[in-house]
């Protein structure tokens, strides 16, 4: 009876260590599912998705633009430094709550290799690598357009003076002492303004690369999905989202003074980035697999340093050049109308997390 009941018990190990594998890969499987798909239902939400999502973008980012037509959305009044502060609790909230979960998701799927993908966070190496890369790049952007700009002054500066000098001749001494000292102070005010204006300018590119880089990920997942399981809530989410990154973006473009023509460009690249991506999807979902060691890999990186410029950028170049600025650290009433602006900020656009 001994043996009988060892037998069986041996029978029933074996029979679970051979089916074990085949539990782990049901639970996990890297196989497309089929029972969600609808491929002409999932089409209709998708063109839904590139219309409200164009519409949505477009209206986001031309929003801080109208400060010419709209004085209180000037870049000098007190709404702008709230709507800013509002887009900036969006935009870090996109990289920390959206894209950098993607990203670690993507990099850690069952479907990859354990080694090395499961054996190292690879997601938080991008982005602190991307957040530094980002330093850098608006570091010595911004160190280059300054010397750039300066060196342009001082030439002009220079011919300033020989004409000086030849009026001289013409000009009482102590009138054109006083004319020297009131130009010298007017020259550097205008290269502070000019400093500024290039940070500005810099920061507002560097942002702008930063969200195409994630609305194209976004677009394309989109459009290659063929459930409208999937697709219907991202819809809502995705449009909320690029009306508020948006917002942001423009912000930044107002107050760097671009012309007209390159005002255009930036909204119009940031409008059609993610419909853009959606049409690469719809192209591709055919032959586009999710779930392949390719697409897990490329899309985690380019997520990973996607948020690592954004976390960057909100912190550092948004949130801290704002709240440092010496007009908000001097009017109570205004620190806590940005403060509850960025707390309302993120927290929305962390809601819009359940419904992705």
């Amino acid at each position: 009876m001994t043996n009988f009941k060892q037998t069986q018990l041996l029978t029933f190990l074996c029979c679970f260590l051979i089916l074990l594998p085949s539990l782990v890969r049901g639970d996990c499987t890297c196989e497309p599912e089929d029972e969600d798909r609808n491929k002409p239902l999932a089409l209709k939400y998708k063109m839904a998705a590139l219309v409200s999502i164009l519409v949505a973008g477009a209206i986001g980012v031309c929003f801080p633009l109208l400060g010419k037509t709209i004085k209180a959305l000037r870049p000098e009044k007190n709404v702008f430094f709230l709507i800013k502060a509002f887009a900036a609790g969006v935009i870090l909230s996109t990289g920390f709550i959206h894209v950098l979960p993607d990203a670690t998701e993507n990099l850690t799927s069952p479907c990859l290799n354990e080694n090395p993908w499961g054996k190292f966070p690879f997601a938080g190496l991008v982005a602190m690598s991307a957040a530094i890369a980002t330093l850098m790049v608006d570091m010595f952007a911004t160190s280059h357009y300054t010397k750039s700009h300066f060196n342009k002054a001082q030439q002009s500066d220079g011919g300033d003076e020989e004409k000086t000098g030849e009026h001289e001749n013409h000009v009482h001494v102590h009138t054109h002492a006083t004319h020297g000292h009131a130009h010298g102070s007017v020259s550097m005010l205008e290269r502070s303004v000019s400093s500024e204006l290039l940070r500005h300018r810099v920061v507002s590119q560097v942002l702008e690369l930063g969200i195409l880089v994630h609305s194209v990920i976004i677009g394309i997942s989109l459009g290659a999905s063929e459930s409208p399981k999937t697709i219907k809530p991202l819809v809502a989410a995705l449009t909320f989202h690029q009306f508020f990154e948006g917002m942001g973006l423009g912000g930044c473009i107002s107050q760097a003074k671009f012309k007209s023509r390159a005002v255009a460009i930036m909204a119009i690249f940031f409008s059609l980035t993610t419909p853009v991506g959606i049409a690469i999807g719809i192209g591709i979902s055919n032959v586009y697999d999710e779930n392949s060691s390719t697409a897990l890999i490329v899309e985690g990186i380019f997520n990973a340093a996607s948020a690592g410029i954004l976390i960057y950028m909100a912190l550092v170049d948004l949130l801290a050049a704002d709240f440092m600025n010496p007009k908000l650290q001097n009017n109570g009433i205004l620190q806590v109308g940005a403060s509850v602006c960025l707390l309302l900020g993120s927290g929305l656009m962390s809601l819009l997390a359940v419904w992705a």
